[in-house]
Order: C-alpha cells, then sequence, then structure tokens
C-alpha cells in the first residue's frame, strides 16, 4: 500500500520544493547552464510528440522550474493536487508524489532539472485525464459500456493550466463538477474513516429477525444497523418500532421491497461488508468521470440496475418510472450509452428483429403481422426460404403489440430504445431483467404527458387524440432530450443519502478488478 502524506507534513514539503534557477556565475557559464537544462527538456519530451511540440514552440523554457513566484505557485497547486489523489479515489501510487519532491530536491544538475520539469509535465498530463475522464477505458473492460469518452486534447489541458489565473481552482475544476460526484466523494471520504475505525461490527448470523424478536441477534442487528447510520442511538435488545423503521430506511435505500423484516436479500444488504460498498462507490466515481459531460438541464437518467426510467430536470427527478431491462442471458443485456431523443411513435409497429424470427419465431408470420419484402407486404406464411430469411416480419399497431401503445425513440446503431408493453405483470417484480435489450416502461403514458407538456398545451389530450385513431404516428420533440443509459450500484438521492443497487450484470465487478489492478486501494478493516 502507497503511503499517503499528511496535509501539514505535504505542505511543509512543498514550501520546501527549491526553486530552480540559474546561480550567479559568468555569461558563458550561465549560457552552457541554460542550453544544458534546455537540452535535457528537449530530450526528455522527445517521447511525447505533444510535449516535444509544446516545449519546442516555448524555446524548451520551463514551466515548472524557476524562482517566479508564479512558477513556484504552479508547482505547488500540482504536487498538492497529486497528494490529495486518493480523495478522488485514483491511485495514489500512480503519482508517487514523495518521489517526485525526493526527486526535485535532489536535482542539482541542469540536466537533472531539466528532466524534473518534463517528469512533472507527465505528471500534471496523467493525473489531469485520470481525474477529469477517468483512468480505464471502459470499454476495454465492460465491451457492453459503448459510452464515448470524452477525452480532453493534451495540449488544450498545458494551454489552459499556463493560463488559469489560479491553478489550483483550474486542477480542482478538472474534477467532474457535478452534483453527484460532489456527494459520492463526500460519501467515499466517510466510509474510508468508518473502514478504518473498524467497519459496521459483526454480521448478523442466522436467519430472518422480525418485529417482538429478542436477544443477542437482535442487539447485533441493532448495533449494525447504528454504525450504517440507519439507527439513532440505542440500548433496545427488542426488535421494536425504532429498529423495524430503520430496516424500512434500510430496504428503501437497496431497492428492496420495504416491510420491516430483516430477512433474505435484507439480511444480505445488512451484513455487506463496509468495504465492498466503498468499492461500489469508488466505481461509480469513475463512471462519473466518463461521463464528464453536459447532461443536458433536462435530461432521461435510466439506471439499469434500479430498474427505473427517469426524466429529471436540473437535478431534480420531476418524473420516474419503473422498467424492464435486458435479461442476463442469451445475449440480451442492455449497453450502456448516451443519445438525444427526437420523436415518440404512437401506435407503433413492431419490426422483428432478425434474432427473433430465427429465434422465437421460426420464421413463422403469425396472426397480427405481416411479411415485409422490399416492396411492402407479402403473402407468405414463412419468411425463411431454403433457410434463409428473405423478408421482414412486422406486427401490427394493437393491444397485442410488443411495443405496446407508444415508442420513444433516440436512434443508434443498437436499436435499443423506451417502449410500452403488454406484459405489465412483470413490472411487479423486483428484479425486472427480461427484454431483448429494450427499455420497457411501467407508465409510457405519463412518460409521454411529461415529455409532451414542453410543447402542447394539454398533453394528455393530444396524445390521447392521436392514440384513439389507433393508426400509427411520428410525433417529433421540439426540443429533443437527451437520454442516458447508466449503470450504478452506488448512487445519491439529492439530499446525498447513499443508495445501492445489486451488479445484475456483474459489470462493477470487472471494473473494480480492473481499478484495483490500476492501483486504486481501500484500506482498513473489511467489516
Amino acid at each position: 500500500m502507497s503511503r499517503l502524506l499528511p496535509l501539514r507534513f505535504c505542505a511543509a514539503l512543498l514550501c520546501a520544493v527549491p526553486a530552480v534557477s540559474v546561480v550567479s556565475v559568468s555569461a558563458a557559464q550561465a549560457q552552457l547552464q541554460i542550453t544544458g537544462f534546455h537540452q535535457a527538456v528537449a530530450e526528455n519530451a522527445a517521447r511525447d510528440d505533444v510535449l516535444a511540440e509544446f516545449y519546442r514552440e516555448r524555446g524548451f523554457d520551463g514551466i515548472w522550474t524557476g524562482s517566479d513566484p508564479e512558477v513556484i505557485n504552479r508547482r505547488n497547486a500540482l504536487l498538492f493536487a497529486l497528494s490529495e489523489a486518493h480523495a478522488h479515489g485514483l491511485p495514489a501510487g500512480r503519482y508517487d508524489v514523495e518521489g517526485l519532491i525526493e526527486r526535485l530536491h535532489a536535482a542539482k544538475s541542469t540536466l537533472a532539472q531539466g528532466g524534473m520539469e518534463v517528469e512533472l509535465s507527465r505528471a500534471f498530463l496523467d493525473y489531469a485525464r485520470d481525474v477529469n475522464t477517468g483512468i480505464l477505458a471502459p470499454r476495454q473492460v465492460v465491451s457492453a459500456i459503448k459510452r464515448e469518452v470524452p477525452l480532453i486534447d493534451k495540449r488544450e489541458l498545458l494551454e489552459g493550466f499556463l493560463a488559469a489565473r489560479s491553478p489550483q481552482g483550474y486542477l480542482r475544476g478538472l474534477a467532474p463538477q457535478s452534483p453527484e460526484y460532489t456527494r459520492l466523494m463526500r460519501r467515499q471520504l466517510e466510509l474510508r474513516a468508518q473502514i478504518e475505525t473498524g467497519g459496521w461490527g459483526p454480521t448478523v448470523t442466522g436467519g430472518a429477525l422480525r418485529p417482538g424478536d429478542t436477544g443477542d441477534r437482535v442487539v447485533t442487528l441493532r448495533n449494525r444497523l447504528m454504525a450504517m447510520g440507519y439507527l439513532g442511538r440505542s440500548v433496545t435488545q427488542t426488535y421494536d418500532a425504532e429498529i423495524t423503521a430503520a430496516v424500512e430506511r434500510l430496504q428503501a435505500a437497496h431497492g428492496i421491497t420495504v416491510d420491516g423484516v430483516a430477512s433474505g436479500a435484507t439480511l444480505e444488504a445488512i451484513n455487506t461488508p463496509a468495504s465492498e460498498r466503498l468499492q461500489s462507490v469508488l466505481v461509480a466515481m469513475e463512471r462519473e468521470r466518463w461521463m464528464n459531460i453536459d447532461r443536458g438541464d433536462r435530461h432521461i437518467w435510466v439506471n439499469l440496475t434500479d430498474f427505473h426510467a427517469s426524466i429529471v430536470d436540473f437535478d431534480r427527478v420531476t418524473f420516474t418510472t419503473r422498467s424492464v431491462i435486458g435479461a442476463t442471458t442469451g445475449n440480451r443485456e442492455t449497453p450502456e450509452f448516451s443519445d438525444i431523443m427526437s420523436h415518440m411513435v404512437i401506435n407503433p409497429s413492431w419490426y422483428v428483429p432478425r434474432s427473433i424470427i430465427v429465434g422465437t419465431y421460426s420464421g413463422r408470420v403469425p396472426a397480427g403481422f405481416q411479411a415485409i419484402g422490399s416492396s411492402g407486404p407479402v403473402n407468405v406464411s414463412n419468411v425463411i426460404v431454403n433457410g434463409q430469411v428473405r423478408y421482414g416480419l412486422r406486427q401490427l399497431p394493437g393491444p397485442r403489440n410488443a411495443l405496446g401503445s407508444v415508442k420513444f425513440m433516440f436512434p443508434n446503431q443498437y436499436n435499443i430504445y423506451l417502449h410500452d408493453t403488454p406484459a405489465q405483470d412483470l413490472f411487479a417484480r423486483e428484479v425486472r431483467a427480461f427484454s431483448h435489450g429494450c427499455i420497457r416502461l411501467d407508465d409510457p403514458h405519463d412518460f409521454a404527458y411529461e415529455l409532451l407538456s414542453a410543447q402542447e398545451s394539454d398533453p394528455e389530450g393530444f396524445f390521447n387524440s392521436i392514440l384513439n385513431t389507433r393508426a400509427e404516428r411520428r410525433v417529433n420533440l421540439e426540443e429533443p432530450v437527451p437520454v442516458h443509459l447508466v449503470y450504478r450500484t452506488a448512487f445519491t438521492s439529492v439530499t446525498g443519502e447513499l443508495q445501492f443497487r445489486n451488479d445484475i450484470y456483474g459489470r462493477d465487478a470487472r471494473i473494480w478488478a480492473a481499478l484495483a489492478a490500476a492501483g486504486v486501494e481501500i484500506g482498513g478493516v473489511q467489516g
């Protein structure tokens, strides 16, 4: 485990870092020293085209070395940011701030000083990229994450930092400025402190506990709920109303059916170590860095692990509905990406994917479906001819249509969208992973009304006037809405309370393994 610098110790070291300058010697000797420094900068920067060009345009002058107060402030701001990398859940050992400071102190020759100049620039670029857009390439870890990470050009980073009035402010501003990132950052620091002092204590052994129960196991449950923050100070040995309310709060925060009974999934959530919860938060912070973008003042947020789709206005959820996501088997997991919803289709037809034509219908044309050729409908009973799918298959609008009465379109190469469904019984389940990849909505009409409210004085009347025609019709959104399909096993409410969900696709486990391999650490007791 890499040793973190205590703040006071770190600050003292930063102030002690020597300013690199040319000593008072003859003009010829000074020129040789300057030339030696420039040569060292040129040689050390040559391995990186961006750094090589950056320094060449500056005549190989340094930006970190020298006695100018502005340079000293810039250097110390970087070293302090590196020493605080752990607060962002980044691998502190990657930046080796203690080693940097030691090498700065030891750099007496101009050649060594030129080498340190470039080393500091590399450290800055590494940190800036990491804190701004994450340390992992998401698709390399989980292929179902189709998200484009908004990398900032390295030259832009260097020039932006040099132009900034406040180096400290610029470095702070590189991290995501979303309220969610701020809340997650605060909670991960609290979890780290909790883990360092022993975690949440002994786990609750044995079977279910219910209101009215008494004894040692209830005391263990009570103590753990207090440590987790769901119960205030209590000395009760009985599963009373306060413990019942605390269990209900925990259940709500973990997406578990709220009944106040500590059994099954509830006991599993209670006994999950604080270290595992911290892992989920650290993964969520990395995911926030991957999405360091303008998400739109109004946007649609679909958290796959939470089985809900929401409309968000200025960080406030204004509408939410239960959802069904892609199944965990048969290559049907819903991918993660962002796009723009441009329209909805009321009374939609369903154009059956080739995989379903073959796997589910074996090429048959069931009642309520049409075979579709290049010129329109064709009168055949099977769209597979000589083992080949020769025609498309379309289900006509109607009450049994797989898309229900409306679909919400954000055209994308993955053929994923949000839609209604006639299979309403699935929404009563706690875990809702049954689709072929698209997102099914429990309240699609209300979802449509909310979207149309931005452009229609009577959105419900407008929607139903089209629905009642039973004819397929496209309705454009006058202001397209960003859609974000995300996967968060840890997230916060707007008031900052942590929420946890199960890693249904196993994606966060893979991301955590990659983060740990990159040097991200938990530390402390694992309870």
